[in-house]
């Protein structure tokens, strides 16, 4: 997983001092935020692995998603899984599928824009342990890695609903097994 990653946690990661909440409004994901996983480029996951929420995958095919047992629903717009307690979109699939992600992976596109613009809140909040965060609890702020970031157990995100976490990372964003945020 690449910058997609960096998107979706947008919404959702050191005692740095954080900017204002005013100085760093929602980043607006649109339809995208109907996703948990919303990618380009692929999905993989193991067995062990548990996805709460939708899952989608555009311009390309189904066949980008692996490493799920996946069930076509009889409408054939989306499939279920039992590591997925959502649901599971992809462009080949029946209308009104495609036109849905086309909508999100174009929000998803304004949104990263978005994010990555805003600037890293302050010095402590650039390259965080260069990367390898697993067990880390963040504030609100916007991170910034030059690297790979990589979590192979839980990180935590300490504050309320309306806190704003933004990472931007140039690098892939990897998630273990069983790791939750």
């Amino acid at each position: 997983m690449n910058s997609l990653a960096l998107v979706l946690l947008a919404s959702a990661i050191a005692a740095p001092v954080p900017r204002r909440l005013d100085e760093n409004p929602p980043v607006d994901l649109g339809t995208a935020g109907d996703f948990v996983i919303l990618t380009k480029s692929g999905i993989s996951t193991v067995l062990a692995s548990v996805i709460v929420g939708d899952i989608g995958v555009s311009p390309i095919t189904f066949d980008a998603i692996t490493g799920f047992s996946m069930i076509a629903d009889s409408s054939n717009t989306f499939s279920t899984s039992t590591q997925l307690t959502g649901k599971a979109y992809a462009a080949d699939y029946v209308s009104p599928t495609p036109s849905k992600l086309t909508t999100a992976i174009s929000d998803m596109a304004t949104a990263y824009t978005d994010a990555a613009s805003r600037a890293t809140s302050n010095g402590a909040t650039l390259n965080v342990l260069a990367g390898l965060i697993a067990g880390k609890t963040f504030t609100p702020g916007v991170y910034t890695w030059g690297t790979d970031v990589s979590f192979g157990s839980d990180i935590y995100l300490s504050g309320t609903a309306a806190d704003r976490f933004v990472f931007q990372t140039s690098g892939n964003v990897v998630v273990g097994a069983g790791a939750k945020v």
